[in-house]
């Protein structure tokens, strides 16, 4: 792979890394023009950014100091865009490449400027964050919030507001007024009680990572100055899952760069919506053309899919988009028989061993690994996992559900983590041999933690030496993986000591507040002392820690963005899909994204005990349409 550090013309620049792109997408690559990109499943979305932020740093078309800043909507999918810059670009371009997320970008900004705010929306700098449901807003608006003045209304309307839209609508819908409502509504009113005491009537400030959205949006709109030297420090935006933006994001995005030079390219599937539950706006590309004057350009390919699976899944399309364009598989078929069916069982105690046993017999017949496979179900994955975990740790291959949680976060959340990620890159790096890639890791991400550059020789040969004397100085002290969470935690926090704790928060902002690093830490502790129980060796740990030899279980919505060899589907059933007749297009939009992360079969398996299949016909008819066929297996 070709990693250039010198610029190179325009017209001599190839992809890095890939034989060729398909003619739109390195169209998209090479463009000078805001860019709205719908790209279905499987076409390389990420590779398409990773290949235009390789265009534009090694052609000098963004060029230094000027950065490329791209804004996804979920931690994992930032981490890997990332990854895929330093994989295709030369460190010193890689420098220039900005990866977050939405709630990260906004929460870089208060945390940075959120002492400009005017009085009345500005938190103390120690504010922490929270996560309020509906029960929350319920207690508020119709105990805590008290009666509203006769002026504005009476109780009564504060009781006819509706829990569900309280947030979407009145407490985040609209940017924020710099004064306040003036002859406010019932809902404005309680709406701006909600700030005011979020704000203001503790000893610190609570915000929700919505609010944080809104309050950043009003403090680049009131102070131009820091909004000008944004739209001067990016000459690029990339926005990756576009069709999941909110208004919120939407709205931060339009007044910090609506009207500037800076290029926005935004990637995503309207197909594959599934967070319009979490504000997602109904169709942001069609607004984002309109103010960006944005080219729509659609991208044709399947680089994932087979040719089989990607003629089901076009017919799964155009349930949700008739107007959708069949894509082109460009991968190759590689199994006997069926690519899609549904299976029918007579228990779920039959249903675990029988796929179970199916699972080891792929994994034999084409020399397949636990990760090649996954099974997904829409919610309540510890109840699945409860019947299924016995049946395939009976066949020889360990279940990890990482829908659970370990301490206060979910197991998922925790292997995404910073945090995490750096502890076990030092562990393999120490405990481990043939650790090279991982001194890699270590050493970038150590440069970046001590704010070294990639040209500054001296420092990070230091930075070298400083990290090869630590890597022999915990293998000496801990040659035996840890017999107990607090022997796990001493080992965690001796970590976190030669990387700084002040450093890692200075960098990653989120371990600032509310004790989240505390969180994260002692769940990284607890996994790892369950990950070493058995007394394994340290390899087999970290295995272990990582998943590395065992099949997920996880829920639809964390697998977005992922891909396996086969998906099965458990569950299949009115159950489990209980909401489907309220949001038909998201479920339907789920579905979707369950079936296409597969690469070469998707099994569904449904169980009569586990509930009927009336409510959700439709999906069964979507199938029966693409010619997949029910077997009734046990």
């Amino acid at each position: 792979m070709a990693v250039l550090s010198r610029r190179v013309r325009p017209d001599d620049w190839k992809p890095v890394g890939v034989d060729a792109l398909e003619a739109n997408a390195l169209k998209v690559v090479r463009s000078a023009d805001n860019r709205s990109v719908i790209a279905g499943p499987g076409a390389g979305k990420t590779e398409l950014l990773a290949q235009r932020a390789a265009y534009l740093l090694q052609t000098g078309t963004a060029p230094a100091p000027q950065r490329i800043l791209a804004i996804s909507f979920k931690r994992d999918a930032a981490t890997n865009l990332s990854r895929r810059v330093r994989q295709r670009c030369h460190r010193n371009h890689a420098g220039r490449f900005d990866s977050m997320t939405f709630d990260a970008f906004a929460k870089g900004l208060i945390d940075r400027f959120g002492q400009a705010l005017p009085e009345r929306w500005r938190p103390c700098p120690d504010y922490e964050i929270t996560f309020p449901n509906d029960r929350d807003y319920r207690n508020f608006l119709y105990q805590s919030v008290g009666t509203p003045p006769a002026s504005v209304g009476s109780y009564a309307d504060l009781q006819a507001i509706a829990v569900k839209t309280f947030e979407r609508r009145l407490l985040v819908g609209l940017p924020l007024p710099v004064d306040g409502w003036s002859n406010a509504t019932p809902g404005q009113w309680a709406a701006d009680r909600f700030w005011q005491m979020s704000l203001h009537e503790g000893k610190k400030s609570f915000l929700s990572f919505p609010m944080i959205g809104r309050l950043a949006e009003l403090l680049l709109r009131v102070n131009p100055m820091a909004r000008d030297a944004l739209g001067l420090t990016y000459s690029h935006l990339f926005m990756d899952e576009f069709q999941d933006t909110t208004q919120i994001q939407y709205d931060l995005v339009r007044t910090i760069f609506l009207g500037t030079d800076t290029v926005i390219t935004a990637v995503g599937d309207n197909k594959q919506q599934i967070m319009r539950w979490a504000m997602a706006m109904d169709d942001p590309f069609t607004e984002f053309d309109a103010n960006f004057d944005g080219k729509r350009t659609p991208l044709y390919n399947n680089y994932r899919s087979s040719p089989e699976l990607v003629r089901i899944q076009h017919v799964l399309a155009q349930a949700l988009d008739a107007r959708a364009v069949a894509p082109v598989s460009k991968a190759v078929g590689t199994i006997a028989g069926d690519s899609c069916a549904i299976w029918d069982f007579s228990t779920p105690e039959v249903e675990a061993a029988r796929l179970a046993a199916f699972v080891a017999a792929e994994m034999k017949t084409h020399n397949l690994g636990p990760r090649d496979f996954v099974l997904l179900v829409r919610q309540k994955a510890v109840d699945y996992a409860a019947v299924l975990e016995p049946a395939f740790a009976a066949a020889g291959i360990p279940l990890r559900n990482e829908a659970g949680t370990v301490g206060a976060v979910m197991l998922q959340e925790l292997l995404a983590e910073e945090a995490s990620e750096l502890v076990i890159a030092i562990l393999r790096l120490a405990m481990t041999k043939r650790a090279g890639r991982y001194w890699t890791d270590c050493q970038e991400a150590l440069a970046a933690l001590h704010g070294i550059a990639p040209d500054e020789e001296a420092a990070q040969a230091q930075l070298s030496r400083e990290l090869d004397a630590y890597a022999i100085k915990l293998a000496a002290a801990h040659s035996i993986p840890p017999a107990s969470k607090a022997v796990a935690r001493s080992i965690v926090d001796d970590i976190l000591a030669f990387i700084g704790r002040e450093r890692l928060i200075a960098v990653h902002p989120a371990y600032g507040q509310g004790g989240w690093l505390d969180k994260v830490l002692d769940a990284a502790a607890f996994h790892l002392a369950a990950s070493c129980a058995g007394g394994v060796a340290w390899a087999s740990a970290l295995d272990a820690y990582e998943g590395v030899h065992a099949i997920p279980l996880m829920t639809i919505h964390k697998s977005k963005g992922l891909e396996y060899h086969s998906v099965i589907f458990v569950g299949l059933d009115d159950g489990a899909w209980w909401s489907f007749a309220g949001d038909q297009i998201e479920a339907t939009a789920g579905f979707f994204v369950a079936f296409t992360r597969a690469k070469q079969r998707v099994v569904f398996s449904y169980c009569a005990r586990r509930g009927a299949r009336t409510k959700i016909a439709t999906l069964y008819e979507l199938l029966g349409k693409a010619g997949v066929q029910t077997v009734d297996v046990a």
